[in-house]
Protein backbone atom coordinates (compact mmCIF):
# COMPACT_ATOMS: atom_id res chain seq x y z
CA UNK A 1 0.00 0.00 0.00
CA UNK A 2 1.37 3.71 -1.07
CA UNK A 3 0.61 6.52 0.86
CA UNK A 4 1.16 10.00 -0.29
CA UNK A 5 4.46 11.90 1.13
CA UNK A 6 1.77 14.21 3.31
CA UNK A 7 -0.03 11.34 4.52
CA UNK A 8 3.16 9.97 5.45
CA UNK A 9 4.43 12.69 7.77
CA UNK A 10 1.22 12.55 9.60
CA UNK A 11 1.51 9.01 10.68
CA UNK A 12 0.64 8.98 14.79
CA UNK A 13 -0.15 12.74 14.79
CA UNK A 14 -3.87 11.34 16.42
CA UNK A 15 -2.34 9.03 19.38
CA UNK A 16 0.22 12.02 20.26
CA UNK A 17 -3.13 14.32 20.41
CA UNK A 18 -4.34 11.50 22.37
CA UNK A 19 -1.97 11.02 24.56
CA UNK A 20 -1.51 14.55 25.08
CA UNK A 21 -4.92 15.10 25.94
CA UNK A 22 -5.11 12.17 28.22
CA UNK A 23 -2.52 13.78 30.09
CA UNK A 24 -4.68 17.34 30.54
CA UNK A 25 -7.92 14.98 31.39
CA UNK A 26 -5.02 13.26 34.00
CA UNK A 27 -3.69 16.68 35.33
CA UNK A 28 -7.05 18.34 35.49
CA UNK A 29 -8.50 15.40 37.66
CA UNK A 30 -5.51 15.46 40.63
CA UNK A 31 -6.30 19.34 40.99
CA UNK A 32 -9.65 18.70 41.34
CA UNK A 33 -9.21 15.81 43.83
CA UNK A 34 -6.62 17.90 45.57
CA UNK A 35 -9.12 20.92 45.91
CA UNK A 36 -11.82 18.41 47.19
CA UNK A 37 -9.53 17.05 49.95
CA UNK A 38 -8.95 20.95 51.01
CA UNK A 39 -12.41 22.12 51.29
CA UNK A 40 -13.38 18.78 53.26
CA UNK A 41 -10.29 19.78 55.39
CA UNK A 42 -11.72 23.14 56.14
CA UNK A 43 -15.25 21.84 57.14
CA UNK A 44 -13.51 19.30 59.26
CA UNK A 45 -11.64 22.30 60.93
CA UNK A 46 -15.07 24.29 61.17
CA UNK A 47 -17.19 21.60 62.58
CA UNK A 48 -14.29 20.79 65.01
CA UNK A 49 -14.22 24.91 66.16
CA UNK A 50 -17.61 24.76 66.22
CA UNK A 51 -18.13 21.65 68.86
CA UNK A 52 -14.93 23.59 70.71
CA UNK A 53 -16.71 26.40 71.35
CA UNK A 54 -19.79 25.19 72.28
CA UNK A 55 -18.07 22.77 74.29
CA UNK A 56 -15.79 25.90 76.23
CA UNK A 57 -19.38 27.92 76.47
CA UNK A 58 -20.86 25.17 78.43
CA UNK A 59 -18.40 24.58 80.66
CA UNK A 60 -17.91 27.66 83.31
CA UNK A 61 -14.74 27.26 84.79
CA UNK A 62 -13.03 25.51 82.71
CA UNK A 63 -13.67 26.43 78.91
CA UNK A 64 -10.56 26.09 77.42
CA UNK A 65 -10.10 22.66 78.82
CA UNK A 66 -13.17 22.06 77.51
CA UNK A 67 -12.89 23.17 74.24
CA UNK A 68 -9.31 21.92 73.50
CA UNK A 69 -10.75 18.22 74.92
CA UNK A 70 -13.65 18.62 71.96
CA UNK A 71 -10.93 19.88 69.66
CA UNK A 72 -8.74 16.75 70.22
CA UNK A 73 -11.83 14.04 70.01
CA UNK A 74 -12.65 15.60 66.24
CA UNK A 75 -9.28 15.53 65.37
CA UNK A 76 -8.36 18.91 65.36
CA UNK A 77 -5.82 21.37 67.82
CA UNK A 78 -6.74 24.03 69.29
CA UNK A 79 -4.56 26.91 68.70
CA UNK A 80 -6.32 29.55 70.73
CA UNK A 81 -8.76 29.95 73.09
CA UNK A 82 -10.34 33.71 74.82
CA UNK A 83 -12.62 34.28 76.97
CA UNK A 84 -14.33 37.77 76.06
CA UNK A 85 -17.28 38.21 78.98
CA UNK A 86 -19.59 35.44 78.55
CA UNK A 87 -18.49 33.92 75.05
CA UNK A 88 -15.56 31.83 74.30
CA UNK A 89 -14.06 32.43 70.79
CA UNK A 90 -11.52 29.50 69.85
CA UNK A 91 -9.10 28.79 66.35
CA UNK A 92 -8.34 24.97 65.76
CA UNK A 93 -6.09 24.55 63.23
CA UNK A 94 -6.05 20.64 61.33
CA UNK A 95 -3.61 18.46 59.10
CA UNK A 96 -4.18 19.34 55.47
CA UNK A 97 -3.90 16.50 52.61
CA UNK A 98 -1.00 15.01 52.33
CA UNK A 99 1.67 16.69 49.78
CA UNK A 100 -0.14 19.82 50.28
CA UNK A 101 1.05 20.69 54.21
CA UNK A 102 3.84 23.11 53.24
CA UNK A 103 1.41 24.59 51.14
CA UNK A 104 -1.79 25.38 53.20
CA UNK A 105 -2.67 25.82 56.71
CA UNK A 106 -6.35 24.43 57.21
CA UNK A 107 -7.74 26.30 60.47
CA UNK A 108 -11.39 26.96 61.69
CA UNK A 109 -12.65 29.46 64.17
CA UNK A 110 -15.86 30.16 66.21
CA UNK A 111 -17.68 31.81 68.83
CA UNK A 112 -20.24 30.78 71.49
CA UNK A 113 -22.08 32.07 74.59
CA UNK A 114 -25.13 32.29 76.37
CA UNK A 115 -28.24 33.46 73.91
CA UNK A 116 -29.32 36.99 75.11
Amino acid sequence: MRTSPRAAGERGAATLLGVALAGMLLLVGVTLAEISAVVAAHRRAQAAADLAALAGATSPGESCAAADRVATANGARLTGCLLEGADVLVSVQVDPPPGLDRLVTIQGQARAGPAP
